[in-house]
């Protein structure tokens, strides 16, 4: 997967950006607990689902006591599956993955399922490893998210994978039969064995929390994601977008403790839990309290990205998974929403020139996102001119962006919707304030106040900001524009390049020069 120190790439260029096929493809997730259909709209960096249905099934349930996977659970996941064959059909897919995990890989009559399997969806399945599901889980975490430093955790029906991330680099994973449904079957549904159960098994996992202290801990799976969704409601937080929200192990700790003592049917926003999946929340907190407890991450974040996503990355070619997959997802939608694509990508030289003048240490990830707000700068263009900034708030904030935290995610919707709104602290939206931070906050003024001078010279149409050049010279944010545009140099652009300065605390003025670029 190359080396530790290998470099994502961090700049849009349009030449190597890899834009989705056009033909979708298909994933068919056969687990112990869900039986899932997810439809991308082709290969790329950021592929974006098209279509996503999953049938509970419970294929895992009783079969570590029973050896045998369940008549009943048969019979629905051949159902699901063959369902989901007419469906691919219908989205005309062109290919189509088929996976199997433990349920189908421990029970005696697993390989008379995957016949019948084979038979229902009319496609050949491929039953995963335990160590090739942990590897798929840390490919799809690194498709996923930026630079991901940590352990890859992957919570299904019937087993923990457990595996080491380190950019691109994936260490030696390990399984566990630590799944809900093999806790619930192994335990005779106490939560309290269940627990003495997991300690037990946590030992032979020691060579990968051992590398957690301090690092992340990547949460893959659905009742994780469950278990985040009532932590949300629990502390009355605004994104609701699960990919990337982060929690303090100190915090979660607190809440784990009450899922695993309280009635679940008394948490607060439960009943957005599939009543299938609600008996498996305690021994899914179980399991995450023991690791916190074990390993002592520096923070527990939450991923949608998993065994499916991992697959597709892995069909990459290696300069396409390089490719830095919130620019990838910046540069579809700038393609898709904004009037004038070319514009977005000449707004990112157009920033950094102003940028590299300006006394003031801009990170690599700030740089990165403030590309991906050049990027996404114009997505609101078409709603009413009073809702512009409601509308790019409403478009960014609950995208299906990956490669980008919540903070991030707060932050490109602050710097869009400031664009339209105005510059003034209390115009921006107090949630997404609170959730950028106050650095990210100041970046995201910083960039409104860029969109706001770039936009009344260039009408969103690409080809002209090379002409109007914006820098920091003699200790003044100064515009210069050529002779022939000097109509432009009114109030409104006056305004507007002053109100920049002021965001970084010098005067804004408009010069006029024969050839300024």
């Amino acid at each position: 997967m190359g080396s530790p120190g290998a470099n994502l790439i961090l700049a849009h260029s349009a030449d190597r950006a890899v834009r989705a096929a056009h033909a979708p493809v298909a994933i068919v997730d056969i687990g112990s607990n869900s039986v899932r259909l997810v439809a991308y709209d082709g290969l790329s960096r950021a592929p974006t689902p098209l279509y996503n249905e999953k049938v509970l099934c419970g294929l895992g349930r009783n079969v570590l006591t029973t050896g045998r996977l369940n008549e009943d659970a048969v019979a629905r996941a051949l159902t699901a599956l063959a369902r989901f064959r007419v469906l691919c059909e219908t989205m005309r897919v062109s290919r189509v993955f088929v996976l199997a995990t433990a349920a189908a890989r421990d029970a005696e009559n697993g390989p008379d399922f995957l016949r019948a399997a084979e038979a229902a969806c009319g496609q050949e399945i491929q039953l995963l490893s335990g160590r090739r599901e942990a590897e798929l889980s840390a490919l799809g975490v690194i498709s996923g998210f930026h630079a991901p430093d940590g352990v890859v955790g992957d919570l299904g029906g019937g087993s923990l994978e457990l595996v080491d991330v380190r950019g691109t680099v994936v260490g030696q994973g390990v399984t566990m039969p630590l799944g809900g449904l093999a806790l619930q079957d192994l335990s005779g549904g106490s939560v309290k064995k269940a627990a003495k159960i997991v300690r037990e098994h946590m030992r032979k996992a020691a060579p990968q929390l051992e590398t957690l202290r301090g690092r992340t801990f990547y949460a893959v799976g659905g009742t994780w994601r469950a278990l985040a969704r009532l932590h949300q409601a629990a502390r009355g937080y605004p994104v609701h977008v699960m990919h990337g929200y982060t929690v303090e192990p100190s915090d979660e700790l607190s809440f784990l403790q009450v899922v695993e003592q309280t009635d679940i049917a008394l948490l607060q926003d439960v009943e957005t839990i599939s009543e299938a999946r609600r008996p498996l929340l305690a021994y899914g907190a179980a399991v995450l309290e023991e690791i916190i407890r074990v390993g002592r991450p520096r923070e527990v974040a939450i991923s949608a990205s998993g065994v499916r996503e991992g697959l597709l990355f892995e069909q990459l070619d290696r300069d396409a998974r390089l490719i830095d997959p919130l620019l990838a997802s910046a540069a579809e939608f700038n393609t898709l929403r904004s009037r004038a694509p070319r514009h977005g990508e000449e707004l990112i030289a157009w920033t950094d020139r102003f940028v590299t003048t300006l006394d003031g240490h801009e990170t690599a990830d700030e740089r990165r996102l403030r590309h991906a707000g050049c990027l996404l700068s114009d997505v609101g263009w078409r709603a009413h001119p009073d809702y512009r900034d409601e509308q790019s708030i409403a478009a960014i904030q609950n995208a299906a962006f990956v490669g980008v935290d919540h903070p991030g995610r707060a932050y490109l919707a602050l710097a869009v919707s400031l664009r339209h709104s105005g510059l003034a602290p209390e115009k921006a939206n107090p949630i997404l304030r609170g959730v950028a931070g106050p650095r990210l906050f100041e970046r995201a003024r910083l960039l409104g106040g860029l969109l706001r001078v770039a936009f009344p010279i260039s009408a969103g149409m690409d080809g002209a900001l090379g002409r109007a050049p914006l820098t920091v010279e003699d200790g003044r944010v100064t515009l210069r524009l050529p002779r022939d545009w000097a109509a432009l140099s009114g109030d409104r652009l006056l305004n507007r390049v002053r109100g920049l300065g002021r965001t970084v605390g010098l005067e804004g003025r408009i010069a006029i020069a024969d050839d300024p670029a």
